[in-house]
């Protein structure tokens, strides 16, 4: 097998125009990731995904984040509109991880009927008082192992649904006080501290296909954030034990200094294995691809292992599933 490119990389519109495809099959990303921009009806999502895979000539991977609540790119009336997660789980109580095993196991059937493959969940950041609002309502908790109980529900419900989960954010961004997406958090917590605390639901899923790293420093170990910190890469891997195939937060988020060139080569040299670049033009998107280029061999060994399983989706009574969670959650479940 040839190798991938060091990309997972987004389109511009509802369909790939003459020039995408024609970059997409220089590039070879190793997957794509679809916006609210790129979808419209079943039917254009179906089209648009399977543009993407014969650009590459491969099944390759194509993810999306539908989390639920703000952060969902498929919406109503087509799709089911949710909760903020951490509504949810605190509508649900005792029976948060059941209840988000269903949600996550209907959104995975929503997902593979578009031909989604991906999802960027379980976000397994610890909220905490102080958590930025952008991510605060995303999280599904404020204790490590209810966050790893629930965490682990949301994965088994994707593998199961036939869709590869994406463990977020790596190593944990819920001490974050500034949104990533425009500032780069700063945070200072003793070594102990976020072993024991944030890294903690990262290490009880360590075995998961994939994850997506933090934009953010950690003081007491690297005034580098923690996508372009080899010291922070080095802990993922060996103190938190993730040998999945790691994947860069969206480079373009301000959070983030230099060109964009810069940054991808940063981030693979700490370790990470492949580059996410989202919302950027053509000529942004070709600079990336060139500076990223192919994955390495280690990066393609972990790319190949977390497409290796993906799965046919089990059978399910999605009927059947709505009706138990609405008597879990005292409703529909949604929004």
């Amino acid at each position: 097998m040839s190798r991938f490119g060091a990309t997972i990389l987004d389109a511009e519109g509802l369909r790939l125009t003459a020039e995408e495809k024609r970059f997409f099959r220089q590039a070879n990303p190793f997957g794509f990731i679809l916006f609210a921009r790129n979808i419209d009806t079943p039917d254009q999502v179906r089209a648009l995904c399977d543009e993407m895979r014969e650009a590459v000539g491969r099944d390759a991977s194509v993810t999306i984040d539908q989390e639920g609540g703000r952060v969902q790119r498929l919406r109503g009336p087509t799709w089911r509109d949710w909760l903020p997660p951490l509504e949810h789980v605190t509508v649900a109580g005792e029976a948060a991880a059941e209840a988000m095993y269903l949600r996550y196991r209907l959104i995975a059937a929503e997902l593979r009927a578009l031909g989604i493959d991906s999802n960027c969940a379980p976000l397994v950041d610890v909220a905490g008082p102080a958590t930025h609002e952008f991510l605060k309502n995303r999280c599904y908790g404020f204790d490590p192992a209810s966050v790893a109980r629930i965490g682990r529900a949301v994965a088994d419900a994707l593998l199961r649904g036939g869709v590869l989960p994406v463990l977020k954010h790596i190593p944990g961004h819920g001490r974050a006080v500034v949104d990533s997406h425009h500032d780069l958090p700063v945070v200072s917590a003793p070594v102990d501290a976020l072993e024991q605390v944030d890294f903690a639901p990262f290490r009880a899923l360590n075995d998961l296909p994939m994850g997506m790293t933090a934009h953010l420093v950690y003081d007491a170990v690297d005034d580098r954030p923690a996508t372009t910190s080899p010291v922070m890469m080095q802990m993922i891997r060996d103190q938190i034990g993730f040998d999945g195939l790691v994947m860069t937060d969206d480079i373009s988020m301000k959070a983030l200094r230099g060109s964009l060139a810069q940054i991808a080569q940063d981030a693979l040299a700490a370790g990470c294995d492949v580059i996410l670049h989202c919302n950027g033009s053509l000529d942004a998107r070709r600079e990336v691809a060139e500076a990223a280029g192919q994955m390495d061999a280690l990066a393609q060994r972990r790319a190949e292992a977390a497409l290796a399983q993906r799965k046919t989706p089990d059978e399910v009574d999605i009927p059947a599933l709505e009706a138990k969670l609405g008597t879990l959650i005292g409703g529909s479940g949604n929004a």
